[in-house]
């Protein structure tokens, strides 16, 4: 069945993908992508740091190389890392980096890492952000915190544009999990009204219009230019007509001569050959 084989497709990319990300782990890894080629499969990784995953000489992307070939049964897979433009826009370079630096300082200074990530990410543009923790923090008491900042959608089609990812650090006192929630600030909102004063309307306006007279006058300059081919064509037509007629003129003329010609001397075979019988 053809659904067997997408369903099956898609749970090999799947598992692909988890073992890339278990695999670049600390490094900055955002998210990896399958496409097919002629020359086999393509896998393009993300991340924020492409030399790590790169390693010295290229040792690191071989050995990956290996191992999804033994694995996942891949007939010549060809590794492409990206480098992300705004790290802190990616909710899974962001989740890693507060399980990192929780692994690193501790319990004790949780407090402090999640505000300075959420000062980085509305930094960089994004509109919101979301970040709970839950754990053994900071006693040995279960507890999730929670840190916000900025505007969040929670429903609706703009909720499903949002950034979200999971991490997890392991810690003393146990694992502790991380949800992080980035809203973009390409994204836009059906409720975004923006108030314009006359002077916008105006400027608008005189653009508009401007931008109207510059297609009309292209418009005319091609509708004239085209005018100009029609005309030159039928032109060139015209006066190629009439040099075919006179060429087929001039071939009848000699036909028509060489015919009376040809008329003439059997004309004056057939008097001979009379005056020829009458003397006889």
């Amino acid at each position: 069945m053809i659904e067997r084989q997408f369903v099956t497709q898609k749970l090999k990319e799947f598992q692909i993908q988890e073992f890339i990300g278990n695999t670049l782990k600390r490094v900055g890894h955002s998210h990896t992508k399958m496409l097919k080629t002629p020359l086999g499969e393509k896998i393009v990784i993300y991340a924020s740091r492409p030399g790590l995953i790169v390693g010295r000489k290229g040792a690191n992307i071989k050995d990956l190389t290996r191992t999804l070939k033994k694995k996942f049964d891949l007939t010549n897979p060809q590794i492409e890392i990206n480098e992300v433009e705004n790290v802190f826009l990616d909710a899974n370079i962001v989740a890693e980096m507060i399980a990192s630096s929780l692994e690193r300082f501790g319990t004790t200074k949780f407090k402090g890492i999640g505000h300075k990530i959420m000062t980085d990410v509305t930094g960089a543009g994004a509109l919101g952000i979301e970040i709970l923790v839950s754990g053994k923090i900071p006693s040995a008491r279960a507890k999730r915190w929670r840190f916000y900042q900025g505007y969040l959608k929670k429903c609706g089609q703009s909720a499903t544009e949002i950034s979200s990812a999971y991490a997890f650090a392991q810690l003393k006192s146990g694992t502790v999990g991380i949800q992080v929630r980035i809203m973009p600030p390409n994204l836009v909102l059906p409720d975004d009204i923006s108030i314009k004063d006359d002077n916008q309307l105006q400027q608008e306006a005189t653009a508009s219009t401007a931008k109207s007279s510059k297609e009309s006058e292209k418009a005319a300059a091609e509708e004239i230019a085209s005018s100009q081919e029609a005309s030159q064509e039928s032109e060139d037509k015209k006066e190629k007509k009439p040099r075919k007629k006179r060429v087929a003129k001039a071939s009848k003329s000699k036909e028509e001569d060489v015919k009376s010609s040809d008329a003439t001397e059997k004309t004056d075979d057939s008097s001979k050959e009379t005056a020829d019988q009458a003397s006889e």
